[in-house]
C-alpha cells in the first residue's frame, strides 16, 4: 500500500472501530501469504463462483466491516452476528484491484486450520478507502507493538488461548450435567420399580405380620427398656364389658334363672309342635314324618 495521508484519527481505530458496508464475494485458500498475483487468482476464482450462483438466482450477500487496530470483523449488517473475526496480526497482505476499482482483498491466516485464506469484497465507492483504513490500522498497531516491547501481542495470544480453554470447559461441564441428570432419572425409576414389586394383599397394602418383633427404643436416661408384654389371645375370657363370652353350645339349663328357663321350655315345646308357614307345616322334630 502506498503511503497516503490517513483518513481517521488514531483514537477512532484504537478505542473504537470504523464501519463500512460492502458485498462479500467469499474467501478461498491460497498457497502464499502475500503477492499481487496470488490475490488476482483468488479474485478470478471467486468472481467465477459468484457468477454461477448469480445465474442460479443467488444474490451477493451484504456485510458490515468493522476495522480497528485489533483486526477486521465481518458481520451481518442486520443481526450484527460475527461471521469472521480476522485478527490484525494474522493479516499478511491487503490490496485493492487496480483493474476493478470496486474490488479489494486481504489475506489472513486461519487460527484453526493455519491455512492462508484470501477474502474478497465488492464496494462501489469505498474499496480504496477501506484498503487505506486497514493500512492505517496496521501502522497504529505496529507503533503500539514497539511501545509495549512486543508484550501486547503476546498478551492477546494468551487471552485467546484462555478463551478457547474456557469454552472447552463450559462444553465439558454441560455434558457432565446432562450425564448426572440422566443418572438421577435412572435411580428414580429403579427405586419406583423396587417399591412396586413389594408383596401386597388384595387391597394393595403391605401384609401385617403379628409375629414381627417390635424393636425396643432406648430410653432417654440410657436405661434399657422393659421387656415387651406377650399377648396371649387364648387367655382372654371376658368381653369388652367385663362379662364372659356367651357360648350357646356349652350352656345348660342350670345356667338360667327358673322363670327364664320355663319360658324357654315353652318356646321349645312350641317349636316341637310344628310351625305353619303359608299353609305348609314344618317340624323341628326329626321323628315327625309329616314334612
Amino acid at each position: 500500500i502506498s503511503h497516503k495521508t490517513w483518513m481517521h484519527t488514531p483514537e477512532a481505530l484504537a478505542k473504537h472501530y470504523i464501519p463500512y458496508n460492502a458485498k462479500f464475494l467469499g474467501n478461498t485458500e491460497v498457497e502464499a501469504p502475500k503477492g499481487t498475483e496470488v490475490v488476482e487468482d483468488a479474485v478470478r476464482k471467486l468472481k467465477f463462483q459468484r457468477h454461477i450462483k448469480k445465474s442460479e438466482g443467488q444474490k451477493v450477500p451484504k456485510v458490515e466491516l468493522q476495522i480497528s487496530i485489533y483486526g477486521v470483523k465481518i458481520l451481518d449488517p442486520k443481526t450484527k452476528d460475527v461471521h469472521h473475526n480476522c485478527q490484525l496480526h494474522r493479516i499478511s497482505f491487503c490490496a485493492d484491484d487496480k483493474t476493478d476499482k470496486r474490488i479489494f482483498t486481504f489475506i489472513c491466516k486461519d487460527s484453526e486450520s493455519n491455512k492462508h485464506l484470501c477474502y474478497v469484497f465488492d464496494s462501489e465507492k469505498c474499496a480504496e478507502e477501506i484498503t487505506l483504513t486497514i493500512g492505517q490500522a496496521f501502522d497504529l498497531a505496529y507503533k503500539k507493538f514497539l511501545e509495549s516491547g512486543g508484550k501486547d501481542v503476546e498478551t492477546r495470544k494468551q487471552i485467546g488461548t484462555l478463551q478457547r480453554r474456557i469454552q472447552e470447559l463450559e462444553t465439558e461441564n454441560s455434558e457432565l450435567k446432562k450425564q448426572l441428570q440422566d443418572f438421577e432419572e435412572q435411580l428414580m425409576m429403579a427405586g419406583s420399580v423396587s417399591i412396586q414389586t413389594q408383596s401386597t394383599d388384595v387391597f394393595d397394602m403391605v401384609p401385617f405380620s403379628p409375629v414381627t418383633p417390635l424393636v425396643p427404643t432406648q430410653a432417654n436416661n440410657a436405661s434399657p427398656p422393659p421387656p415387651p408384654t406377650t399377648l396371649h389371645v387364648a387367655s382372654i375370657r371376658k368381653d369388652l364389658f367385663g362379662a364372659e363370652p356367651f357360648d350357646p353350645f356349652t350352656c345348660a339349663s342350670a345356667d338360667f334363672p327358673p322363670d327364664i328357663q320355663s319360658k324357654l321350655d315353652e318356646m321349645q315345646e312350641g317349636f316341637k309342635m310344628g310351625l305353619t308357614l303359608e299353609g305348609t307345616i314344618f317340624s323341628l322334630d326329626p321323628l315327625d314324618e309329616r314334612c
